[in-house]
């Protein structure tokens, strides 16, 4: 039976994988046929089949649909109403033309922050491209930085939607989860992004001339100041209400203020209101323009919604039909981490689907059932393991190897010897400092 449950399960993954790649399915099409093909297979009942589905969808939707929204009006009043550049200028004048790279990084790595990875792209690369006119330096040693900067942030920060979503479906602690993702981005980011550029830059000098992003900039900017504060909000209300329990002095009303204040959907919601006065109101945005632009940027969000969603009813069909069960009592006979386990899942299924936020959802449904019965396991750390495998290997079936392929003017082979091995590097650097942080807490 236990070899009959792992097979279908196998299956289901492969029609998941078929259905994006061959059929050209939408993902939550594809998550879908394959949680009721597993349910059918495993002989669920077809009341028990529509139960699990449902209860996975809602289980891991209920809190996440506000976040993804006010994320994503985050990012679009930065983008707009020029925050994100006014953070990019500020590093590029304050590190100077020799340390280019490392201002590119930090650039990308606090604009990446609040911003989904392709709004991220849209906001640093006209400056890249300014700059790599001016300077006349290789393009990949500006261009490469900024890249890993967004890319590691979007992998395994809070409140991206693939971490967040991990930690639905773990029941981590969001708190932990986005200090640790800090530690471990940072190196990780280093190493894939100026290291990695300035040893490339000498191997591969693109061809191409890089496509121009035409970017309609604001009439006036917000300061730098305004735009950091909008910016971080958000993070630093999400760590104070982390280390609230733990200051000892503070009354107990103070303490709950500051965890509910933390929590992602106000800190969020917080954080949106600010960028809606500092961002818009005070740069000569009106109501309607404001709600003009919210709406624009919340009907992308419903692709994201649904694949995740999806991915949480493919988990519940795993717990309910006892796959979960069988995964853990292999894994537990081969000794085998859940953190290891977790990393290659999700690093097959991103290479196979090419899409990190599948690969994420997919995997922790796949990784989650296993650790109920486990002690000892550190969730905030599975959280991290699984989103450093979802970086892996990007290739010609994700999106992400497109965009910066066109827009840097690069040719398919100089994109896998820049792109590809970059995202590789950011998710085994970022695996390896899961393991030694593992051997610490």
């Amino acid at each position: 039976m236990d070899i009959y449950l792992l097979s279908m399960t196998l299956l289901a993954i492969i029609i998941v994988i078929i259905g994006v790649t061959v059929f050209k399915w939408h993902a939550f099409i594809s998550l879908t046929v394959a949680s009721l093909f597993l349910a059918i297979t495993a002989g669920l009942s077809f009341d028990e089949i529509v139960k699990a589905y449902e209860t996975g969808v809602g289980g891991v939707l209920g809190h996440l649909v506000g976040i993804l929204a006010l994320g994503t009006i985050l990012g679009k009043m930065m983008a707009d109403s020029g925050a994100g550049n006014q953070v990019a200028n500020f590093f590029v004048e304050k590190f100077g033309p020799k340390r280019l790279p490392w201002a590119m990084f930090l650039a990308g790595f606090i604009i990446g922050i609040p911003v989904f990875f392709e709004v991220g792209i849209l906001i640093v690369l006209p400056l890249v491209i300014s700059i790599y006119k001016t300077t006349k330096q290789n393009i990949l040693l500006i261009s490469l930085p900024v890249i890993a900067g967004l890319s590691i942030v979007h992998g395994l920060v809070p409140p991206h939607p693939g971490a967040l979503a991990a930690i639905s479906i773990y029941e981590a602690d969001l708190g932990m989860v986005l200090l640790y993702s800090l530690i471990i981005a940072i190196p990780a980011g280093i190493l894939g992004g100026p290291v990695f550029a300035k040893w490339v830059q000498k191997r591969v000098i693109p061809q191409g001339e890089p496509n121009l992003i035409k970017v309609t900039q604001p009439e006036s900017m917000p300061g730098t100041g305004i735009s950091f504060f909008v910016i971080l909000l958000p993070v630093l209300l999400m760590i104070l209400s982390a280390i609230g329990p733990y200051l000892r002095w503070l009354p107990n009303l103070a303490e709950e203020l500051l965890v509910f204040i933390g929590s992602p959907l106000v800190a969020l919601l917080v954080a949106v209101f600010f960028a809606y006065y500092l961002l818009g109101f005070r740069q000569g945005m009106d109501r309607d323009r404001l709600k003009k632009m919210t709406e624009e940027c919340i009907l992308p969000v419903g692709s994201i919604i649904l694949i995740i969603g999806a991915g949480g009813g493919f988990k519940q069909v795993l717990i309910d039909s006892g796959v979960g069960d069988t995964i853990a009592q292999m894994s537990t006979n081969l000794s085998l981490s859940p953190i290891v386990l977790a990393f290659l899942v999700a690093g097959l299924i991103r290479v196979a689907t090419g899409s990190a936020t599948v690969a994420l959802t997919t995997a922790a449904g796949i990784v989650s059932p296993i650790i109920t019965h486990m002690s000892g396991v550190n969730l905030e750390l599975l959280v991290i393991a699984t989103g450093a495998g979802s970086l892996m290997l990007s290739h010609v079936n994700d999106a992400g190897f497109w965009m910066v392929k066109e827009y840097l003017g690069l040719t398919v082979k100089e994109t896998f010897r820049t792109w590809t091995v970059l995202e590789t590097i950011l998710a085994f650097v970022a695996f390896g400092g899961v393991l030694i942080m593992d051997l610490f807490v």
